[in-house]
């Protein structure tokens, strides 16, 4: 396959906004962990969230011109200045540049927002603003609009595997010449759809911290963010990292196949179901970390998780688990190849190779 390289990085969560910031709170291993408020059966309830700020837009876009873009579009469009301006493309023409944005809840927030204007006002009164920024490419278009983008543009929602699947597409474009770079990335946001699922699932009693491998609990809570790449062919020049292969499938149809002298980056995220199927991929002796207590449990988490390896190849050291004592410790030596993993379901899986 066409070997890829990671340019620039763009990222906002609950840890902060940008590289430096990501960076800090991967050393320190700790970030603070929000809340949201969302009706039940059992009246109001606060629900555990991370929560991402978007202030740090308006460094890039007047504060007028983003009056009527959501949350939701406005995590894609500070995660694309971010990457855009770390790989020193800002002001570029951007003509050749490719946008793929993975997300898996969408613009939920927005969308249930429109049906409640349509619900209460009926046709002629439903909010067109809601209904603009409801749609699926809703995300990718502003930011192909506000950044002047003119390649192809794509969105793609597979939940959990949203963001490999994403990437494959980045990749082909690549690989075909159809562009010499892309921009990609993922976006989620907290909205109270989220938030009520989240209550239905694990009850009143809720997580006030992540513990990703305790097979026996439930301890996912909730995220909210964007993670950008800027992804080129790999054609020499600085870069973070290469992206060496990306590879999804089921178990059932084969044995899952890991490279023997990768780190390992589980997407572990507190979800019970899925612990002890990330505790038994790692073999024998494999060193493994963990760092989805940093950004929080959502189809997203996988784009933060390539960041985080391309920080660490770049670094050439890999973070400690901010998870407590790890059961795999990726010790103090020196990384050069990571192999971020994604479960999702009782058989699906994803890995994406990477390296110096």
């Amino acid at each position: 396959m066409t070997r890829l390289l990671v340019k620039g990085i763009g990222v906002a969560g609950a840890f902060g906004t940008g590289v430096e910031s990501f960076q800090n709170a991967l050393a320190e291993g700790r970030v603070t962990v929000g809340s949201i408020d969302v009706a039940t059966g059992e009246g109001v309830q606060t629900v555990p969230a991370y929560r991402a700020d978007t202030a740090g837009l308006e460094e890039f876009v007047p504060k007028r011109a983003l009056r009527r873009v959501d949350h939701y579009s406005k995590l894609a469009l500070l995660g694309s200045y971010l990457a855009l301006k770390d790989a020193e493309m800002l002001g570029a023409d951007l003509g050749r540049i490719g946008l793929v944005i993975a997300s898996g809840y969408g613009a939920t927030a927005t969308t249930y927002a429109f049906l409640d204007s349509l619900i209460s006002g009926g046709d002629n009164c439903a909010s067109p603003t809601h209904f603009a920024n409801s749609v699926h490419n809703a995300a990718a278009a502003n930011v192909a609009i506000t950044l002047g983008i003119r390649g192809p543009s794509l969105t793609v929602s597979q939940f959990d595997m949203s963001v490999p699947s994403a990437l494959v597409s980045a990749r082909q474009w690549l690989a075909e010449g159809r562009v010499d770079a892309v921009l990609f990335g993922a976006i989620d946001e907290v909205s109270e759809l989220v938030a009520y699922l989240q209550h239905r699932r694990c009850g009143p009693r809720h997580a006030v911290s992540m513990v990703p491998f305790d097979a026996g609990s439930e301890s996912s809570i909730i995220g909210e963010g964007a993670a950008f790449l800027v992804l080129t062919r790999d054609e020499g020049g600085p870069a973070y990292c290469g992206i060496d292969s990306v590879a999804t499938g089921n178990i059932f149809g084969g044995e899952l196949s890991l490279p023997d002298d990768a780190l390992l980056l589980l997407g572990a995220d507190g979800r019970s179901e899925l612990a002890r199927r990330y505790l038994d991929a790692v073999p024998a002796g494999g060193k493994a970390a963990c760092y989805t207590p940093l950004y929080g449990c959502m189809p997203a988490a996988a784009a933060f998780d390539l960041a985080a390896a391309a920080l660490a190849l770049k670094s050439g050291r890999a973070f400690a688990s901010p998870a407590g004592p790890s059961l795999f410790a990726p010790g103090k030596g020196d990384v050069s190849r990571i192999c971020s993993l994604r479960l999702a379901g009782p058989s699906e899986y994803a890995t994406v190779v990477m390296s110096c």
